[in-house]
């Protein structure tokens, strides 16, 4: 077979392989460099070489321990399945897992960063809540202060009508007893009159008596 019967091979190989190969994906082990040849076997000619950690794409399975793949730039052939993984290699999981420990590391700051600021804002909020709960104490002695306020004028309305009350019964007795007064001022005028009748009466009777008392004791003589 000539070589250009055998590149031709292999150009028609990855058109008639099946579609369900083509989504597999394998990198390149651990070893150095890995030649990539165009047959399978080390008496065909090297097309590339790839490097530990290349992502190739499986064209056609294995067989006789070579495995058809083509590399991210577009160049098939074919290379020893041994130095094939299905899993990246060391360098590769490394270089993810630092960007993870690198991405987890931002996310952390980020998350220190706003318990930082959580903190800062649940302080404020204590002495908010401080500041309300003084005023709310405040507010409370006000208003118990408002409630005795609101209490003294109905308490000085009960005692205003206690003392209407007074006042008028007061006023009664000052009726009753300006009326007995005056029953006794009109009394103690009808008594000085009637004396003085009585006084004037008794003038007269004597004015009458004691001169025929006079006039008989000159007679008598």
């Amino acid at each position: 077979m000539t070589k250009f019967q055998i590149l031709l091979a292999s150009l028609l190989i990855p058109v008639l392989m099946p579609a369900s190969v083509l989504a597999e994906t394998i990198y390149v082990s651990d070893h150095l460099v890995i030649t990539i040849r165009s047959g399978k076997g080390t008496q065909y000619q090297i097309i590339k070489t790839a490097p530990s950690g290349t992502k190739l794409e499986v064209l056609t399975d294995t067989d006789e321990g070579y495995t058809y793949v083509r590399t991210p730039d577009g160049v098939e052939g074919w290379v020893r399945s041994q130095y094939l993984t299905k899993e990246p290699i060391a360098k590769v999981r490394l270089e993810r897992a630092e960007a993870r420990l690198a991405k987890l590391k931002e996310e952390n700051q980020l998350l220190k960063t706003e318990l930082k600021s959580l903190r800062s804002k649940s302080a404020s909020l204590e002495e908010k809540n401080k500041s309300l709960s003084g005023s709310s104490k405040s507010l409370d002695k006000e208003l118990a202060h408002l409630k005795q306020v609101a209490a003294r004028p109905l308490q000085l309305d009960n005692e205003n009508r206690k003392l209407q009350q007074a006042n008028v019964t007061l006023e009664k007795e000052i009726q009753l007893l300006s009326q007995e007064n005056q029953v006794l001022k009109d009394r103690s005028q009808r008594e000085w009159f009637i004396a003085g009748a009585l006084v004037l009466l008794g003038g007269l009777i004597i004015g009458l008596i004691i001169p025929k008392i006079r006039w008989k004791k000159s007679s008598g003589w």
